[in-house]
């Protein structure tokens, strides 16, 4: 047989293989517009598409679904018993949030009262408090982050759980490979031979999921036995210090959780655990312990591929239209999908005083020209753009009027509400909404308020690289 005879069977196969691709993309893709252009390109460029839509294309995690059907049944006696300590702390609908029952049948968990929430700003602050948490620990630890480290904050991170698995603690560290690419071998291993229990997310396991490469575990937290959590943007690196060459220094907000809360976490890491090892993790608290005086009402939000709805965007388009006065967002990555952006034309359009803050310099070249296309188009509807200058701002926090607070991972991108694994503090208190909007105030005082601007204005090749990489917007 021929070179040539042998390309044309090649050729083939992969044609072959694209309109069977084709025909999966037209009854599982999410959107119409989404399903056509993936027809197209699968069935007229197949040597290209075919790869990419496998790697790309979905946007269901197979597999975490049938695994927590299954966790729910083997926990379902300790739920119950868990549950029956609950119903006293559940918050039926937070004050000025009556929206709250539709995201009461989105959320598997309700809002808590009875905690303590400490707004942690900046690494040095939030590696401290975790630290200091960690040191507490007197039965177990919950410990996931995205991205970790073999650098000295890793070490330091990981030699203070090696500590406290020497003691007698139990340690489970779970990370996300992608994110976490180019961890050690030796590294890891020497962490494990010290008692820890360390593992991948494993975002490949499974024979439906081996070249899916598109999800990402995104989620950070940390639990201490059951009555402490800490989640936010930061992830476990020198960088996150300040020690970026390009992007510092680095601007960052956790929050703290001591409370009944803290619960809702480590129920988002159990289920984490079970998909990455296939293993239950036992011997762990599910007593709620509020904290004596504490009156803040919280709710810790998982998210991800693997929900039967679009979580995260059905929150946040909901907390967006339930706002009245104010919206502050912070975040890395503005590039909102189309429910999001209607909601926010729609709040704009009542009256809704809408600011949105974002790094002047951006980690992500496709992301920081896509979001013009956005910052524009809600610039002429009347939303104040501050460009932060002081470092690289990757804080993911939403102020909503006076009583609502939101801290946690997901940024205002397609791959945080669909694509990844994320995790939320909502807070319902009006304190800790005064703490984040001085915060913010702070951030807004080292940044640059840009003019309305038409991007119709701007130079042509700005124009092009902004709606070129808004192309891309459902995997970015």
């Amino acid at each position: 047989m021929t070179l040539t005879s042998l390309l044309m069977i090649l050729y083939l196969l992969f044609q072959l293989s694209g309109l069977v691709s084709a025909v999966h993309a037209i009854l599982h893709t999410r959107t119409a517009q989404g399903a056509i252009a993936w027809v197209v390109s699968l069935v007229t460029m197949p040597l290209l598409s075919v790869p990419a839509y496998w790697v790309l294309g979905r946007s269901r995690f197979q597999g975490y679904v049938s695994a927590r059907q299954r966790r729910e049944l083997l926990m379902s006696g300790a739920r119950e018993e868990a549950h029956q300590s609950f119903l006293g702390l559940a918050v039926d609908v937070p004050r000025h949030f009556p929206e709250y029952r539709a995201i009461r049948r989105l959320s598997p968990t309700p809002f808590l009262r009875g905690n303590r929430v400490r707004l942690l700003v900046d690494g040095k602050v939030t590696y401290d408090s975790i630290e200091a948490g960690l040191r507490r620990a007197s039965s177990y630890i919950l410990f996931q982050f995205y991205i970790l480290r073999a650098d000295e904050s890793g070490t330091r991170f990981m030699d203070i759980l090696a500590e406290k698995a020497r003691q007698g603690v139990a340690v489970h560290v779970l990370y996300d490979e992608i994110g976490s690419y180019g961890l050690p071998t030796k590294w890891l291993e020497h962490y494990r031979q010290a008692g820890l229990r360390v593992i991948p997310f494993n975002t490949t396991r499974g024979r439906r999921n081996r070249f899916q490469l598109n999800f990402r575990n995104h989620r950070k937290i940390v639990v201490v036995d059951g009555r402490e959590a800490w989640l936010g943007g930061l992830n476990v690196g020198d960088e996150y210090l300040g020690h970026h060459p390009r992007l510092s220094p680095w601007r960052d907000t956790h929050v703290h959780i001591i409370g009944p809360a803290a619960l809702e976490a480590q129920a988002v890491f159990w289920a984490d655990w079970h998909w990455a090892d296939q293993s239950l993790l036992e011997n762990l608290s599910w007593e709620p312990a509020p904290v004596e005086g504490a009156g803040q009402d919280v709710l810790v939000l998982g998210s991800g591929p693997a929900d039967e709805l679009e979580t995260a965007s059905l929150f946040f388009t909901t907390m967006i239209n339930a706002t009245r006065r104010r919206l502050w967002i912070a975040t890395p990555y503005f590039v909102p999908d189309e429910a999001t952006q209607v909601a926010l034309s729609l709040a704009l359009l009542r009256g809704v005083e809408v600011r949105i803050l974002i790094p002047r310099h951006n980690d992500n070249w496709f992301v920081h020209n896509a979001a013009n296309v956005y910052l524009s188009r809600f610039s002429l509807m009347g939303a104040k753009i501050h460009y932060y200058e002081a470092g690289f701002m990757h804080q993911k926090t939403v102020l909503s009027d006076d009583d609502l607070a939101m801290v946690g991972t997901v940024n205002f991108d397609n791959r945080s509400f669909r694509l990844n694994f994320e995790v939320t503090a909502v807070v319902a208190d009006r304190e800790f909404a005064r703490e984040v909007e001085q915060m913010l105030h702070q951030d807004l005082e080292n940044a640059t308020v840009i003019k309305p601007f038409d991007l119709k204005q701007a130079p042509f090749i700005e124009r092009l690289k902004a709606r070129g990489c808004v192309l891309l917007a459902p995997v970015l």
